[in-house]
């Protein structure tokens, strides 16, 4: 996925990447692990979330943004990650107040919150989730590498 041209212009737009699983279960911390990444780099216009879950307050903060990015683990996935605008976020998505899908969020927050974020889901292959530990299998520590450079691209930031 390379030459990937940068979406995100931050002269005028503002991008919210929420990371969010749990970094107790491995490779489910993939999200997390890449907000931390980003983070930590301290991009001007990019705000960063991380969570375990999405939930229903998620809404309220990504009405306040051009762009959102939900960052997560994919048991089975695509590898290194996969990406895709979220193009379907009505009524017909069923959520309750604990763990929303990206769909569920970009709803409440288009319905409660006038919200006019273009919403993407980037969706990290993981391969280990069963039992406990913080550390990222090797190949999903390959995977976020990508999927960093890939967000970085989009945000027209290069890195060494």
């Amino acid at each position: 996925m390379t030459g990937t041209p940068n979406i995100f212009d931050f002269t005028s737009e503002t991008v919210l990447v929420i990371g969010y699983g749990n970094p107790c279960r491995f490779d489910d911390g993939l999200g997390p692990a890449l907000a931390t990444r980003l983070d930590a780099l301290a991009i001007t216009g990019l705000s960063i979330e991380i969570d375990y879950q999405l939930v229903v307050e998620h809404a309220h903060e990504v009405a306040k943004y051009d762009y959102v990015v939900f960052a997560d683990s994919a048991i089975g996935g695509k590898a290194p990650f996969s990406f895709m605008e979220i193009q379907k976020a009505d009524k017909q998505q069923q959520f309750s107040s604990h763990g929303l899908t990206p769909e569920a969020v970009m709803f409440v927050a288009r319905s409660m919150f006038g919200a006019k974020t273009k919403g993407y889901i980037l969706g990290i292959c993981g391969y280990e989730f069963e039992g406990f530990g913080e550390e990222l299998s090797n190949g999903a520590k390959n995977n976020l590498e990508a999927a960093l450079r890939f967000i970085l691209g989009l945000c027209g930031v290069g890195i060494g």
